[in-house]
């Protein structure tokens, strides 16, 4: 089994925050798959799914974004899933709205749920994939900003991002994460020349 999880603030308040993309794409997969959420467990709320890809747990924590680790280690202690299978969806400042990155292992960078995973299961060896809210904008404040809802503007690219989101989970999921990296780590319009590259 696969746990997904995806970070973010719990509330009405923080629903629809730039902080929260993490929980907005679990939600998008459970509705989509079928799952529902029940009652917190493990310090979160969870939804089994099953897919073409195998069971999915899909995963939003209930302790707040700075305590986020606190929940993936009882996850991980009590269902037995392997780090190899642990899946973190999580907001990054400095990836253009729009696009993802996917990496197989790192340091959280200045992400502080993520910071909060690494020290509390003692590994950053984890799938992990980030969906940029960027750029932050000048002279503003970057908790403000990502505790900010998305601008009416801004709504396409958000929809281009989850799109995005959902292919490279579904490669994941298959256990072609090297494949998801090609393909989405890069700047959508280099992506899109080389598309158009090879239709030519």
């Amino acid at each position: 089994m696969w746990a997904v999880v995806g970070l973010g603030n719990p509330g009405k308040r923080y629903k629809a925050t730039r902080h929260n993309v993490g929980f907005m794409l679990v939600d998008r997969m459970a509705k989509k798959w079928g799952g529902r959420f029940k009652r917190k467990k493990y310090l979160c709320k969870a939804a089994k799914a099953e897919t073409d890809h195998g069971s999915v747990l899909l995963v939003k924590p209930w302790t707040y974004m700075n305590h986020s680790g606190r929940a993936v280690k009882e996850l991980l202690e009590s269902t037995g899933i392997i780090l190899d299978r642990l899946l973190v969806v999580y907001d990054d400042l400095d990836i253009p709205l729009g696009e993802v990155r996917i990496r197989k292992t790192g340091g959280p960078g200045l992400h502080k749920g993520m910071d909060s995973i690494v020290r509390e299961i003692e590994s950053n060896r984890f799938p992990r994939m980030r969906i940029g809210i960027g750029p932050l904008p000048l002279e503003t404040d970057a908790t403000d900003f990502v505790l900010s809802g998305f601008l009416a503007e801004e709504k396409s690219s958000l929809k281009t991002s989850f799109s995005r989101a959902e292919e490279a989970l579904i490669l994941v999921l298959k256990g072609e994460i090297t494949e998801a990296m090609n393909r989405f780590n890069r700047k959508i319009l280099d992506a899109d020349f080389d598309r158009k590259r090879a239709e030519t």
